[in-house]
């Protein structure tokens, strides 16, 4: 598993297409209360086939497994019901797939 600034994990990591990637989310918007976020996903600087998911409340924070599509990267920041979002100061995350695996 990996850790990113935020109070973000993921695994796998490395991923690649095919993986079922598991974020796991306990920044800003579980701190203040949220009783819904959803994970907002897109691939490559574009952000193409964006797409929200949304998450599970479990003991370690907010979780939502995503299967990946496509290799490059993928983008992903975080939203609430009321519309507030966590996108890491403008900057969002990313994770970075690798387009030359294949999950068999």
């Amino acid at each position: 598993m990996v850790e990113m600034a935020g109070g973000i994990k993921a695994e796998p990591y490395p991923a690649a297409v095919g993986d079922q990637v598991r974020i796991i989310y306990s920044g800003l918007l579980a701190q203040s209360g949220a009783d819904k976020v959803f994970v907002h996903v897109g691939y490559g600087d574009k952000w193409e086939d964006r797409k929200d998911y949304e998450m599970k409340h479990t003991d370690q924070g907010w979780e939502a497994t995503i299967k990946i599509h496509r290799g490059g990267q993928l983008n992903f920041c975080f939203k609430d019901r009321a519309d507030n979002w966590d996108n890491n100061n403008g900057c969002n995350w990313s994770y970075r797939i690798d387009p030359y695996r294949f999950k068999q």
